[in-house]
């Protein structure tokens, strides 16, 4: 019989040296990510083996409910474990219960797994394709049939597979969906190859116009934030607070002094596009951009993105992560102008696993679903 994994709190130097053994685990599991949220508790958790080695470990954020002292207990894109163990009931088991006791109703985590890739080229095609109005509607490049098999088991486990909210694919907690350009093994000049034709024609010209991309501090985020706002109300997204970036700044550089980096994109004196960028491991993220709609013609924003990717590449990154796309691929959606883009750069869809649910008070739970729902 195998030995129970134990579960129980760790400090933040071990979750870090845990993390810092692999190759990489999304920014929203590290311990400042906790410090980014400060409406949420954040607790870092570990899992032991029977000689008392940590195994795994997750970023907990735990949200209160208004006048209760009940929890949404919630890892995004964790927990970091073996999600392909052959006996994950030893991994997942202890968790809604270590949680129970710190008085969640409910747990929610997005399990760091692919289901399936979409090449550049496939989705082309399937956006050129009038009968592929999702994704899902065209086939996939590669499949994993393990992921599969995982989602049985968990539904087995009582895990449930949260509907998506929001518009087009985007959840209300983390996206299903993300654009991903792979750098394993790649020279620059192959990933500048796999750029399209737009893409490098477009960084041709903002060079020609006298594009500038610099890297920005703390003391840059407010001009980040001027373009942000103007993208937010473009593109009909509510946008966050200033404050939340600052200290998205200033927790994530004091735990690693490059883990985020600022770009902005200058020309004739005017900053055109900014964009925030994290690194943890050999996975480098583009996490925020924005732009203002003037002086489109001179492409800051495809100069912006080349540079980034070219630092990430210097970085050693394995992956370059534009993170969340839509699924949907209909003319009329205002979103598919932003697939295009980030397809453009050489980048294939990934649908990753999705975020799960295991109520523990399912009255509690229900009513935390509708008020998301009406939001």
């Amino acid at each position: 019989m195998p030995v129970p994994l134990t579960l129980r709190p760790i400090t933040r130097a071990e979750h870090l040296a845990f993390v810092a053994a692999r190759p990489s685990v999304s920014h929203m599991q590290l311990p400042s990510w906790g410090d980014v949220k400060p409406d949420w508790r954040a607790e870092s958790l570990g899992w032991f083996d029977g000689g008392g080695r940590l195994v795994g470990a997750g970023l907990v954020l735990l949200r209160p409910l208004p006048k209760l002292k009940r929890y949404l207990a919630y890892l995004p894109e964790g927990p970091a474990i073996d999600w392909h163990a052959p006996d994950l009931e030893r991994w997942l088991d202890p968790l809604p219960a270590y949680l129970k006791g710190r008085g969640a109703f409910s747990v929610k985590m997005g399990p760091p797994v692919v289901v399936r890739r979409w090449s550049a080229e496939a989705v082309k095609a399937a956006i050129a394709d009038p009968g592929a109005r999702r994704l899902l509607d065209a086939e996939a490049t590669t499949v994993e049939p393990a992921a599969f098999e995982l989602a049985d088991r968990l539904r087995r486990m009582g895990w449930q597979r949260t509907e998506p909210g929001g518009e087009d694919g985007f959840a209300a907690g983390q996206p299903r969906y993300v654009c991903q350009v792979p750098y394993a093994g790649r020279s620059l000049a192959d990933i500048h190859q796999g750029l399209n034709q737009q893409w490098r024609r477009n960084i041709k010209k903002a060079d020609k116009a006298g594009v500038k991309v610099v890297r920005g501090g703390h003391e840059d985020l407010p001009a980040f934030y001027t373009l942000y706002t103007e993208t937010a109300e473009r593109d009909r997204f509510m946008p966050r607070p200033l404050p939340y970036f600052q200290r998205m700044w200033t927790a994530l550089t004091a735990e690693h002094p490059d883990r985020m980096r600022l770009y902005l994109a200058h020309h004739e004196g005017d900053v055109l596009a900014a964009a925030t960028m994290i690194t943890v491991g050999k996975h480098v993220w583009y996490s925020y951009g924005a732009s203002t709609s003037r002086k489109r013609e001179v492409q800051p924003n495809n100069a912006m993105q080349w540079r980034m990717m070219a630092d990430a590449h210097e970085l050693g990154a394995a992956v370059y992560d534009f993170r969340g796309i839509t699924d949907t691929l209909e003319e009329s959606d205002h979103l598919l102008g932003l697939l295009r883009f980030k397809v453009g750069a050489g980048g294939e869809a990934v649908e990753y696993l999705g975020e799960w649910d295991f109520p523990l008070n399912r009255l509690l739970h229900k009513a935390l679903d509708v008020y998301m729902a009406r939001r």
